[in-house]
Formats: structure tokens, C-alpha cells, sequence
């Protein structure tokens, strides 16, 4: 476990998971988060985390 955290791309990829996940959140949850561009932005940052987590080094 910890020699994960150790990877610069595994660090790297859960941050943009945790974001893509407070814009989504905001965007179904709050009517005044309510814009398509923090769904969409969302989307590409969970897709963009997951390809960072699952690099291999």
C-alpha cells in the first residue's frame, strides 16, 4: 500500500478524483453549482485521475 503512495501518479490521480468528484457533487446537489461546464469539467478529471491511477511506474 504505502509503495503506492509513494508513485507521483498515483498521488496525482487521486487528487483529480477527489476534485471530479466535489464538481459533480456540486453540480447534481446545488441549483446555483448548477452549470454544464462543472459536469463536463468533472468528467474529464475523473477520466484524466483514473488513466494516472492506473499507470504502472
Amino acid at each position: 500500500m504505502f509503495e503506492k503512495l509513494n508513485e507521483l501518479s498515483f498521488v496525482i490521480g487521486v487528487f483529480f478524483i477527489i476534485i471530479s468528484l466535489i464538481l459533480m457533487a456540486g453540480y447534481f446537489l446545488s441549483p446555483t453549482l448548477h452549470y454544464e461546464i462543472n459536469l463536463y469539467t468533472g468528467i474529464g478529471m475523473m477520466v484524466f485521475g483514473i488513466v494516472m491511477v492506473k499507470i504502472k511506474g
